[in-house]
């Protein structure tokens, strides 16, 4: 399938192919991660939150088949619906086609989406309807092996435009990561 022209499948849109998911996982288990939550990971994604001052930040590992939260911010009380229900909150773990990070694995660069309604190819996203997320940051973990190992992200219930500084800390926060796991693989530290 072309990233650039999904398929519809009923109100999803197929999520791209993504041939490096068997090495990835490989790359994963050798560096212990995409497992089990990691403190470290989740203050990192608080300090991401409050970096771009979104309610939502992840760390995200990516296998074949599901999306892993190691590291988590969600804001302290979850969003409701228009009849006032509270929503399902996001946990550590999703399926590979909720979301936005799965394409951000593949396109192997920086995604930003100031409002998903107004792309279609995310508006039907189970993330959008399920959790009511309006807007999403997120760029590659890529490794100095080449091996795109998951995604840093932030997103809001609101539309909100990112700008260009938005865009620069997060792949600066991508690549900061980045370094601090490789530091963990090569001294045998914790982040």
């Amino acid at each position: 399938m072309s990233y650039d022209l999904p398929r519809p499948a009923g109100r999803l849109l197929l999520t791209p192919e993504d041939k490096e998911a068997p090495a990835r996982v490989r790359r994963l288990r050798l560096l212990g991660l995409g497992e089990h939550p990691e403190p470290a990971l989740d203050a990192f994604a608080d300090h991401l939150a409050q970096r771009t001052g979104a309610p939502y930040a992840m760390v995200n590992f990516i296998d074949e088949h599901r999306q892993f939260f190691a590291g988590l911010r969600v804001p302290d009380v979850a969003p409701s619906t228009s009849t006032g229900e509270p929503k399902p909150e996001i946990g550590r773990c999703m399926e590979r086609d909720h979301g936005f990070c799965p394409h951000v694995v593949v396109r192997r660069k920086a995604l930003v989406l100031e409002d998903v309604r107004d792309y279609p190819r995310f508006a039907g996203n189970p993330v959008v309807d399920e959790f009511g997320i309006r807007s999403y940051l997120g760029a590659p973990l890529l490794d100095s092996t080449g091996m795109v190992l998951g995604t840093v992200c932030v997103a809001d219930i609101q539309p909100r435009g990112w700008g260009r500084a938005g865009l620069e800390a997060i792949k600066s926060t991508a690549a900061d990561l980045v370094a601090r796991l490789e530091r963990r693989e090569a001294d045998g530290f914790p982040l």
